[in-house]
């Protein structure tokens, strides 16, 4: 087990302004000749790879990346065009992605941007993720412009983030930002990693990596994706819910065949006004907030057959969706209040450990593997502690995790750990 955390939290000084890439910001690279050129750049530098990417999420349907930033020691930062060239982007940027077999891949919260490369033909061999690895060192705040001031002193100009990625000509200062992104991401590497060594995490944070690296994050474990409309509580009865479900089929269908975000093409507070006010007329639907606007106007036939097909569906669906695991565990007191003392004397054991180590809970373990646990547990089963360890490595747990949490959790369940 590691020590406890022996970095204090810094009272934070007023950091060293970092407004520009010293070496100023890069040509977008957007030509198969401009591509291979930002290779063979990338192939003459040395070590790993800082990487990052950017999107239009809120802006476009796809969460395709549409500039790709990518640094390397001795070579500097080259920003990849995927679209600008309108070639399919994968056999496009085939020259980089073969230079970054090279070396490990730095990258900053790396599930948001793993997906969107490997769509490009881009996978680490290696990785490098600086924001899981300041969670693991206990820091409090784990975004990049954070940490680069905790662990560098560096102040990162404002960012645009959530900016509409999908826009050509990009701004010169949204690229400045993009070029940021990855110019002290190798130092803030080192940084971090020498925190997580003299704590001894360094082990924990390498089997973090590689479960993050093979991870397949187009799974999705949400089957009726509908369920997640904002505001589907205020929904009262199935004949409701059908209208919902119909109104987001037709609208995400629409948004993947225009590449808009959904919520650009119809919000979902109008989505639920519809599905309880349930209009069966152009005037009706136009009442309504939202539906009244020349846009919705034009689409109010296809609003009005989505509800029409709702009302004549024989098979409204079910108040709450088909179970995928145990139920919310506001329910567990009164369905199963052994599993409820279960969960609590848990949730207990993580937080105590969590404080010792200075890990978040959610990083000890996973909270829906911890809830499964607690719910389908047999206090009769035999060799409960090797049975726990079987169920979290099936979870997907790593070594550390289980070495740390299976004791503890066979003492909140109830049970003595194996001898």
């Amino acid at each position: 087990m590691s020590e406890p955390s022996t970095e204090p939290a810094p009272d934070e000084p007023e950091p060293t302004p970092l407004p520009y890439p010293a070496d100023g910001v890069p040509e977008v690279s957007v030509t198969r000749t401009q591509i291979g050129a930002a290779a063979d750049l990338l192939a003459r530098g040395h070590g790993p790879f800082a990487v990052d990417a950017e999107r239009a999420s809120g802006f476009r349907y796809s969460n395709r990346a549409y500039l790709i930033q990518i640094r390397r020691a001795g070579a500097g930062t080259v920003l990849l065009d995927p679209v600008g060239a309108g070639e399919d982007p994968a056999a496009l940027l085939r020259p980089v992605a073969e230079v970054l077999d090279d070396d490990e891949w730095i990258l900053h919260a790396a599930d948001q941007d793993l997906a969107c490369l490997a769509e490009v033909g881009m996978w680490p061999k290696a990785l490098y993720d600086t924001e899981l690895a300041g969670r693991l060192a206990g820091f409090e705040r784990v975004n990049l412009a954070a940490m680069v001031q905790r662990l560098l002193g560096l102040g990162l100009a404002k960012g645009h983030g959530a900016a509409d990625w999908s826009k050509r000509p990009l701004p010169a200062e949204w690229l400045n930002y993009a070029a940021l992104d990855v110019e002290v991401l190798i130092e803030l590497r080192g940084a971090v990693a020498d925190v997580l060594a003299r704590q001894g995490k360094t082990e924990w944070a390498a089997q973090e990596f590689n479960h993050l690296r093979v991870t397949d994050f187009a799974t999705s474990t949400r089957r009726d994706r509908w369920r997640r409309t904002s505001g589907i509580h205020k929904v009262r009865d199935r004949r409701g819910l059908a209208a919902v479900r119909e109104l987001w089929t037709v609208r995400d269908k629409i948004a993947a065949r225009r590449d808009i975000a959904p919520g650009r093409i119809l919000p979902d507070s109008a989505i639920v006004a519809a599905a309880i006010a349930n209009p069966t007329t152009v005037e009706e639907l136009v009442a309504l907030p939202v539906f009244g606007g020349p846009k919705q106007r034009r689409s109010a036939p296809t609003w009005l057959a989505a509800l029409a097909a709702a009302r004549d569906n024989p098979e409204p669906p079910e108040s709450a969706e088909p179970a995928n695991g145990p139920p919310p565990p506001s329910r567990w007191s009164r369905r199963k209040p052994e599993a409820a003392a279960r969960l609590e004397a848990a949730r207990a054991a993580l937080s105590g450990l969590s404080e010792q180590v200075t890990v978040p809970t959610e990083n000890l373990l996973s909270p829906d593997l911890l809830r499964r646990l607690c719910w389908d547990w047999d206090p009769a089963t035999p060799q409960p502690a090797t049975a726990i360890e079987q169920f979290l490595t099936a979870g997907g747990a790593r070594p550390w995790q289980r070495e740390l949490t299976v004791p503890l959790l066979a003492a909140a369940l109830g049970i003595t750990a194996d001898t």
